[in-house]
């Protein structure tokens, strides 16, 4: 068999791959000079632009429609259904999500490379990687590709988290991460060979037809032979891969190495983390759960509502215990966990529930970054980097104290940042409607509860106090102003994000 392959439709993942062994090139013939880290930067984030280009031509040349390569050959699959990568409205978004927030972290990853310790080189190699993984995820129509470029995301930020050489904390949190991935990998695993198992392929497309009975399972008259319950084996299969996503994105109850790992972790990483691979994550997962198993939503829906009622309630509550800044951070975004996965429980309208997931995700990934980069900041003279480090900083550095108390007020869904306040009501419109009346009061309360850490965090920005002026980067200085510029953008017009995020199917 002879796959056609559509170079247009892989350019972007295939554009920052090309630029990673670009970037490890030059590391290894340039000169070891102070204004290599900045030429090994620029070409990154040359190389981002480029992609981001290739997806914007894209949106521009489809109009609309979905394109696939790697597919079955037509004498095969005359429908021509049977494709490993799908570029649609929905790829499209994420990818665009991932290479913008991605354009934040690179920012910030010059001011941490500025320091020294951490090879240059490998780092931004390594960045790209993650990144190549990420924006071939949303794109993956078939299981193996969906695992492996997971993985792809998921690998090279174990090296990243560990290469503050001489750092005890970052390699803790590497170890802890690298066996918290393996555990959830190995439980995904088991569950996509049972679902393959019964169903006999890899594509998702396919997959759902034999689990709503449009097609015939080839491994039934298997099934049968053995005596197994068919329905039971696919119930298994269905919570094991949910479970491994669940690790993922840190929703309880797997969510323990979350603020360990944070903490431990160069910020840039940590940001990367709570944005790029915790998108990664829940692209994969509406994947499944949409294209792949929408026949079994009487099985997984109730978990997911149930993982997202725990996971917003225990985020919330631990972080109103944490007096680190990176922490408090971590166990935040544990409950902004909550609050994306609500909608997902929501089966029977499921173009509506991901619309919202996904502007939920969309609104939370500008905040945040905010936040991280205001914190990278403060992490130059804050050696501890604890909230009570941040008195006064609106009278230090009125920018970033302004700056991170509109995030924060973003991510409470307090005025003025309306941002926070939309994203909420997105998701607690649709859960509403469709009559899961007890997830939306657990949501409102969460709600209420998350409003005390962020506000007490904001009160101490403009409580006054002694202390030095953070002296930054350029680049720290650009990170917040592009994340803190477009929460204010979603702020005054959220109507951009649910052009974005609609679906019609």
């Amino acid at each position: 068999m002879i796959q056609q392959i559509d170079y247009f439709l892989i350019a972007p993942p295939l554009a920052l791959a090309l630029v990673a062994g670009l970037v490890l090139l030059l590391d290894a013939f340039l000169p070891a000079r102070p204004h290599t880290k900045t030429v090994l930067g620029a070409v990154t984030l040359a190389g981002m632009a480029i992609s981001l280009g290739f997806l914007v031509a894209q949106a521009a040349t489809q109009g609309g429609r979905p394109r696939s390569t790697f597919c079955v050959p037509p004498h095969l699959d005359p429908t021509r259904q049977l494709c490993s990568y799908v570029v649609d409205r929905f790829t499209l978004v994420f990818a665009g999500m991932v290479l913008v927030a991605a354009v934040v972290v690179v920012l910030m990853s010059m001011t941490e490379l500025a320091g020294g310790g951490i090879p240059v080189g490998e780092w931004y190699f390594l960045l790209l990687c993650t990144l190549v993984g990420a924006v071939t995820l949303p794109a993956s129509r078939d299981l193996i590709m969906l695992v492996v470029a997971l993985e792809l995301v998921s690998l090279p930020v174990f090296a990243l988290t560990a290469l503050k050489r001489y750092d005890g904390r970052s390699s803790e949190a590497a170890v802890k991460l690298f066996v918290v991935s393996v555990v959830s990998t190995a439980i995904m695993l088991f569950g996509v060979s049972l679902l393959y198992g019964i169903a006999g392929t890899v594509f998702l497309s396919r997959l759902a037809a034999v689990l709503s009975g449009q097609a015939p399972a080839p491994g039934l008259a298997l099934t049968a032979a053995t005596g197994q319950d068919l329905p039971a084996v696919v119930t298994v299969g269905v919570v094991l891969v949910v479970a491994g996503f669940a690790f993922k994105i840190a929703a309880v109850p797997f969510h323990a190495w979350a603020a360990d790992v944070y903490q431990g972790a160069p910020i840039p990483v940590a940001a990367l983390l709570s944005v790029i691979s915790k998108a990664a994550g829940f692209a994969g997962l509406i994947l499944i759960l949409v294209a792949a198993l929408a026949g079994q939503a009487a099985t997984w829906a109730p978990i997911v509502g149930i993982l997202a009622a725990l996971t917003m309630t225990v985020g919330n509550l631990l972080a109103m215990r944490q007096r680190s800044a990176v922490r408090l951070l971590a166990w935040s975004s544990v409950a902004q966990s909550g609050y994306i996965l609500a909608p997902l429980a929501v089966a029977g309208s499921m173009a509506a529930a991901v619309s919202a997931s996904m502007a939920y995700l969309i609104i939370y990934a500008a905040m945040n970054l905010g936040a991280f980069a205001v914190v990278m900041l403060v992490s130059r003279i804050a050696e501890r980097n604890e909230l009570d480090d941040y008195r006064g900083l609106a009278f230090r550095s009125p920018a970033a104290g302004i700056a991170l108390a509109f995030c924060l007020v973003c991510l409470a869904g307090l005025p003025p940042g309306l941002a926070g306040l939309f994203a909420k009501v997105f998701v607690f419109r649709e859960i509403v409607e469709a009559g899961w009346g007890w997830l939306a009061l657990v949501m409102a309360v969460n709600t209420v509860i998350g409003l005390y850490y962020y506000v007490v965090w904001t009160a101490r920005l403009f409580t006054p106090a002694a202390g030095t002026a953070p002296r930054p980067r350029p680049s720290t200085w650009i990170a917040i102003g592009l994340a803190t510029a477009v929460a204010v953008l979603f702020s005054i017009a959220p109507q951009l994000v649910l052009d974005m995020t609609s679906f019609s199917g």
